[in-house]
């Protein structure tokens, strides 16, 4: 089949534009002028762009889909805010699902709660043990059946990995940090492999109806309850009813050391000669996040003292990489604290760039470790949805930071000056999958209209403008650079490539940088045929 895109502008890539796209058996076969594209055409369907813009289909350098999936088919607290919905959301979805064992789910915001913490008593109207995990995934929110069902008293020490939250008299309140998670969460009912293909299936239909034709999942394997979800992507490729291209990076069990490589070895193997998804990195997540005081840093937190967590002993965490870079293995790290941030370069020394290793989320970053990352030939990982002024960030990460240190967060402008690769990713479920809205706040360092935080006070006063990027950079970032790192053959629109294409809706190169996040996407192609028409 042929295809012509025609009737509005071709982002090409890097800043680059066209007229026209030629398109034959899921393949770009033509780039240029329309006139021209349509003579070498024959007989051809015609897609009219009708003024939007066609860009390279998205690709999510760091994304949780399957999670997501499942999270969206149980309690899901993330379309909601403050305490009142997110009780009405609980007690909604309690009386409608009388015979679950458990109420779980997820979503919750910690800016909804004084000092970002909720209670047990909270939830102890209902009649079942409940666990649900907070928006960042980075805590969970339990009741007092919970508790009684794991166990956990006042003598329940801290795990090494984790913080169980205490009322003044060392009663466990009804939040778990980190590591403490798994106290209740490997308790809860587990996924069967059914409920783990629909929640891919779920998954990857949402995300082609936001034109991401591809990305990486930035944890496969067990963690925090989670189920593995190695097996889930092997069937769905080997179905043939994955679409998308996947990478999955393997997850670093913090618990374990070098002994567990010749284990990634093997699961990497398991996935060779599929099309759609390999398994050629692995996730290790160094710290874990300000607002609880588990991201790593080199000063103390002003308001609580410490300096949060390195789960992987820095010393030994470059002798893992060194093993892992060694066997080819493309390292991705989760690194939210300015120690975090330089453990992570650290270990980075010496390694081949081919591997393409990259550094996630980057919310700290000590001046001296910027031009680091392109020295090293290390990629950037944004998240761009994360650097505005809402209220975590005013009421919860500000203050605990303090200056200098505050305005150290997400350097995006200073990182391109020193020559750094951008890929860029949503953590969904953390944060919005949209990759527009996050390419809004990239340029604009403000909220986007709509998002459940645009009402905030300050929502629309810019985060650190001095480090804006530019439109043409963020979605460059989203489409060629996270290509790159998944050494896809998509991202980029010229012969030879595939057809992995996004008709947007209008063409935001042409809207005022405050109304970016209105665009929308029209349609989502993958090898040329369409995977969403809206």
């Amino acid at each position: 089949m042929t295809i012509l895109f025609r009737g509005g502008r071709v982002f090409t890539a890097a800043g680059a534009f066209a007229e026209a796209v030629l398109v034959r058996d899921g393949v770009i076969t033509a780039v240029g002028p329309e006139r021209e594209l349509a003579r070498q055409a024959g007989a051809h369907e015609t897609v009219d762009l009708d003024g939007g813009l066609l860009v390279p289909g998205f690709t999510d350098a760091h994304i949780h889909p399957v999670q997501a999936g499942l999270e969206r088919a149980r309690c899901d607290l993330a379309e909601v805010y403050g305490l009142d919905a997110y009780l009405a959301k609980i007690t909604d979805y309690s009386t409608k699902n009388p015979d679950k064992e458990w109420i779980d789910g997820g979503g919750w915001d910690m800016s909804a709660f004084p000092g970002g913490l909720p209670h047990r008593s909270q939830l102890d109207f209902l009649d079942h043990p409940a666990y649900l995990i907070q928006r960042d995934h980075h805590a969970a929110w339990v009741n007092g059946r919970a508790l009684e069902r794991a166990g956990i008293t006042r003598d329940t020490p801290d795990p090494a990995d984790g913080r169980i939250e205490r009322d003044p008299d060392g009663t466990p309140s009804g939040v778990l940090h980190e590591g403490a998670m798994d106290l209740v969460g490997l308790l809860t009912p587990r996924p069967t492999g059914q409920d783990l293909d629909d929640a891919l299936a779920e998954a990857q239909t949402y995300l082609f109806s936001l034109g991401i034709t591809g990305w990486q999942d930035a944890i496969v394997g067990s963690y925090a309850g989670s189920d593995d979800q190695l097996p889930t992507y092997l069937s769905a490729a080997r179905s043939g009813r994955l679409r998308a291209r996947v990478v999955g990076a393997l997850w670093w069990d913090r618990t374990r050391g070098a002994d567990q490589i010749p284990d990634l070895v093997e699961r990497r193997r398991s996935a060779e000669g599929l099309d759609r998804f390999r398994a050629g990195a692995v996730k290790i997540m160094q710290d874990g996040i300000t607002e609880n005081f588990t991201a790593a840093t080199l000063e103390p937190y002003c308001l609580c003292g410490g300096t949060g967590l390195s789960y992987v002993d820095p010393l030994e965490l470059r002798g893992y990489v060194a093993e892992l870079d060694r066997l080819g293995f493309q390292v991705h790290f989760h690194a939210i604290g300015e120690r975090a941030v330089r453990e992570a370069l650290d270990s980075f020394e010496g390694s081949d760039p081919a591997n393409r290793h990259h550094v996630a989320h980057l919310q700290i970053i000590e001046p001296s470790d910027v031009p680091r990352f392109a020295a090293l030939g290390v990629s950037a990982n944004l998240q761009p949805l994360w650097a505005t002024h809402h209220a975590q960030m005013d009421e919860l990460t500000l203050p605990y930071l303090g200056e200098p240190r505050s305005s150290w967060q997400y350097p995006f402008a200073d990182l391109l000056a020193c020559g750094t690769r951008f890929c860029a990713g949503s953590d969904w479920p953390v944060s919005n999958a949209d990759p527009i809205q996050g390419m809004h706040v990239a340029v604009n360092r403000t909220e986007p209209g709509g998002s459940v935080h645009a009402g905030y006070p300050t929502a629309q006063t810019p985060f650190l403008p001095g480090q804006r990027i530019g439109l043409d950079t963020v979605l460059t970032a989203y489409t060629a650079g996270s290509a790159w790192i998944n050494r896809s053959p998509a991202g980029v629109i010229e012969p030879g490539r595939p057809a992995d294409l996004v008709v947007l809706d209008r063409d935001p190169f042409t809207l005022p940088e405050s109304e970016i996040w209105t665009t929308g996407v029209r349609q989502t192609f993958v090898d040329g045929e369409a995977v969403h028409t809206r």
